[in-house]
């Protein structure tokens, strides 16, 4: 949780109504290391394989970095 509160980005957003609320946007793709080792550790606890644990680490891999495989356009 550190790590995703590290690399976030606070904007300002103005409502309709005129107020002004805070909106944190979390770069999820910038903490994929740790989010990795959290997968392997976990992989072990519930005994996955190797191929399923590549699965896991591979699947969401479009939403957490973006299309190509990086978060540059973040």
């Amino acid at each position: 949780m550190n790590d995703l509160q590290k690399n976030s980005v606070v904007n300002k957003r103005k409502r309709k109504d005129g107020t002004v609320q805070d909106e944190v946007s979390f770069k999820v793709g910038r903490s994929k290391d740790i989010i990795d080792r959290i997968d392997s550790a976990m992989a072990g606890f519930y005994g996955l394989s190797a191929e399923q644990l590549d699965f896991i680490i591979n699947y969401d891999i479009k939403y957490r970095m973006g299309q190509s495989g990086d978060d540059s356009d973040d």
